[in-house]
């Protein structure tokens, strides 16, 4: 088995993409710092530490230091490779997030959602490489860590037999973690490459709203506690719960609560200690 070393600049880490026709392979070999590998298009097959798994889009191989790896291609293959040193992690992240969620090689697969913010958070850093300055270093280091955090909440994510079950629940917990980022029923279904329709229809039958409706009750519930335990401004609010304006924020709070956000406020708030 071979060692291959990376050039990481001074900064210690680099993506880069790595192309491969029908029938490559790249022979067992390790590395001295971490990989991960992200199938960006086509299906191959990628062995770590001995054991075969298929490798396709939306899935990824975190690799560890000295660990066995090798990659074939069944068509023409495209993979991201993003190379760091362990050491340019804030400490915290070490030893809450990459060692105890990483300390060996393992393959990770995701679902449409963290999938498209996976590709996304990508892109923000071949973008911030493409300009190279520290500062742009800084951004992909954020972004290393917002990777691996979206992996490890990825492998937490519960076990569901039924495939639209699980659509649905993981939908759902999107909505809870995302909800001040959400514009638009067509938003999700973009980033879960299904119709909108089906997307209503899934979630509703598993519980009884649509998306969207779901996501308006998280939004009013968080701005219920937000006026009545803290002392933030309204416009404050509103933007911390995701709306875009102040008028669309007292309709909707109203429609929901027959009341406007002042009025509840006035009736419900809690004194501070």
């Amino acid at each position: 088995m071979s060692s291959r070393e990376f050039d990481l600049t001074t900064e210690g880490i680099r993506l880069y993409e790595s192309n491969h026709t029908a029938g490559d392979m790249i022979k067992e070999h390790h590395h001295e710092v971490h990989q991960i590998l992200y199938a960006l298009e086509g299906e191959g097959e990628v062995v770590l530490n001995g054991k075969s798994f298929p490798f396709k889009q939306d899935r990824v191989a975190v690799i560890v230091p000295y660990s066995a790896h090798s990659i074939s291609s069944d068509s023409k293959l495209t993979v991201l490779v993003l190379a760091f040193d362990q050491s340019i992690l804030g400490s915290s992240v070490n030893e809450d997030l990459l060692n105890p969620y990483f300390p060996d090689t393992r393959l990770v697969e995701l679902n449409p959602l963290d999938g498209s913010n996976v590709r996304q958070l990508l892109r923000k850093m071949l973008y911030e490489q493409s300009h190279g300055n520290s500062i742009n270093y800084v951004a992909m280091k954020i972004f290393l860590s917002e990777l691996l955090l979206k992996f490890t909440r990825s492998q937490a994510q519960p076990e569901a037999f039924d495939a639209n079950v699980l659509r649905a629940e993981r939908l759902r917990t999107y909505i809870d973690t995302h909800y001040f980022e959400i514009i638009s029923s067509s938003d999700l279904s973009t980033k879960l490459g299904m119709s909108t329709r089906h997307i209503n229809n899934i979630f509703k039958d598993r519980y009884q709203v649509t998306p969207i409706q779901y996501l308006t009750e998280v939004r009013i519930d968080l701005a219920k506690k937000l006026l009545t335990k803290t002392d933030k401004d309204i416009a404050s609010i509103c933007f911390e719960v995701g709306f875009e304006s102040l008028s669309t924020f007292y309709r909707t709070f109203k429609n929901s609560t027959e009341v406007s956000p002042n009025k509840y406020r006035t009736a419900y708030k809690v004194e501070l200690p």
